[in-house]
């Protein structure tokens, strides 16, 4: 079992510096936006490799990898047709060591939080082999609805901003009618099916840290607070608000 979280440790850590020093060269933080989907995928390869490949840690790694590199598509699309984030440009303009912070605070932070909520594939891929359960079935089937949810959110974000005519306006239509950030609920689904898999090796409960990390961290840390924050005293935004749920789908008030 260390061997597996030692080759992933070790990969991550690669990783990390590789795409820190990608960011210094391209003069723009949030290229780390880019690195976090990636990152499961290769810790994720990484824990199969080491593991020898059961039928379980195939699910497992193919299930990451297909919301991982979703998401860095997704999300490389965004970031590479328009200027840096202005939440990442606006830290590394307030920092008084930017480098330092940015390694530290954007990098390397990442990197660990990344480790932490992929401990439910990683321990699936500790475990001894063993035939598939119908927990794995369940778990995938989480995980199924919670990617559809988050890919769908998505897509219709995007063809909504992509419109001139939406420009300066809420997006209130399709699965943003019935919640405020049905792609941040998707991706926590997702994460609980993951778990759910995990359940069906032994001692998998002890990873109920990997998808409470996630959540939490959507819920209270770097999700919903800050799009909350950002578009906070906007009249429009202030209405779609009172009748729209914040995360969990729901049918308006």
């Amino acid at each position: 079992m260390n061997s597996v979280f030692w080759a992933a440790a070790i990969a991550l850590c690669v990783h990390v510096h590789i795409w820190f020093l990608i960011s210094l060269i391209a003069k723009r933080n949030d290229v780390a936006d880019i690195a976090w989907g990636l990152g499961f995928v290769l810790l994720t390869w990484v824990g199969w490799w080491i593991s020898g490949g059961s039928a379980r840690s195939l699910l497992v790694s193919t299930l990451v990898s297909i919301w991982g590199l979703r998401l860095a598509l997704h999300i490389g699309r965004r970031c590479l047709s328009k200027p840096e984030d202005a939440r990442y440009r606006a830290w590394r303009e307030s920092w008084s060591h930017p480098i330092l912070r940015s390694y530290l605070q954007v990098f390397v932070l990442q990197g660990l939080l990344l480790f932490v909520i992929a401990v439910s594939a990683l321990f699936i891929h500790a475990s001894p082999p063993s035939g598939l359960k119908i927990l794995d079935l369940v778990g995938a089937l989480i995980w199924t609805a919670g990617f559809i949810v988050e890919s769908i959110s998505d897509q219709q974000l995007r063809h909504f901003l992509r419109d001139p005519a939406n420009k300066g306006k809420v997006m209130d239509k399709g699965l943003w009618r019935y919640s405020r950030h049905p792609n941040y609920f998707g991706e926590v689904v997702l994460w609980w099916g993951i778990f759910v898999i995990a359940l069906g090796v032994p001692g998998g409960v002890v990873t109920i840290w990997s998808p409470l990390m996630i959540t939490v961290l959507i819920l209270f840390v770097s999700g919903v607070p800050m799009l909350e924050k950002k578009y906070a005293g906007r009249p429009d935004y202030e209405e779609y608000k009172k009748k729209t749920s914040i995360f969990v789908p729901w049918l308006n008030h």
